[in-house]
């Protein structure tokens, strides 16, 4: 058991993120989940109420592990452009997020028009506090770290979940470039 998660938890999350990568969300079920992962559904529901709350937690589990470890903050404006902008990478090349794109784009849509998720809600947390100490810093620009995470957040969201669309315009490298640009024109601090 780590961090609170046993075993058991995760060997259901990796079966959920087999079958999901597999077949989609929409086609898989808790019994395929439990199966693939060699336990009974009852034991399955001792952990989670129904297939539903698993792809929320795979959802969150996958996301959150994508952000940085901790370490120092940057100490310049590149360097938290840079970790921004890597982030944000690796969930654009995350194996879920392409699969969930291809197979599932209404739950994409129902984080992006109707509701925060938890991943969401700590990708803002941990922005808004790498944010606060650039500020201290002198290398982002002043402002309610909240509000300047939560706009952040939106770039970042937007630039990752609509990359595909914009592919052949925007290359991996291209896509990279231009994410920097618009982050670091955005949190940038004024110079005298």
């Amino acid at each position: 058991m780590t961090d609170g998660v046993t075993d058991t938890e995760t060997a259901i999350l990796d079966a959920a993120l087999a079958e999901v990568l597999a077949h989609g969300i929409r086609r898989t079920t808790a019994s395929d989940i439990a199966r693939r992962c060699g336990i009974a559904r009852q034991t399955l529901y001792r952990y989670w109420p129904d297939a539903q709350a698993i792809f929320a937690a795979l959802v969150t589990r996958e996301l959150v592990a994508a952000l940085p470890a901790p370490a120092p903050d940057p100490g310049d404006l590149d360097g938290m452009v840079a970790l921004l902008v890597e982030t944000a990478d690796r969930i654009r090349r995350m194996p879920l997020v392409d699969r969930l794109r291809d197979t599932d784009p209404e739950l994409f849509s129902r984080y992006i028009l109707d509701r925060l998720g938890t991943s969401q809600r700590a990708i803002h947390a941990e922005t808004a506090r790498r944010i606060a100490a650039a500020q201290a810093a002198g290398v982002v620009r002043a402002g309610e770290a909240d509000r300047l995470a939560a706009m952040v957040l939106l770039i970042a969201q937007s630039a990752v979940q609509s990359a595909p669309l914009v592919a052949e315009w925007l290359p991996d490298g291209a896509w990279r470039t231009e994410l920097s640009a618009a982050l670091r024109g955005y949190l940038a601090a004024e110079q005298a």
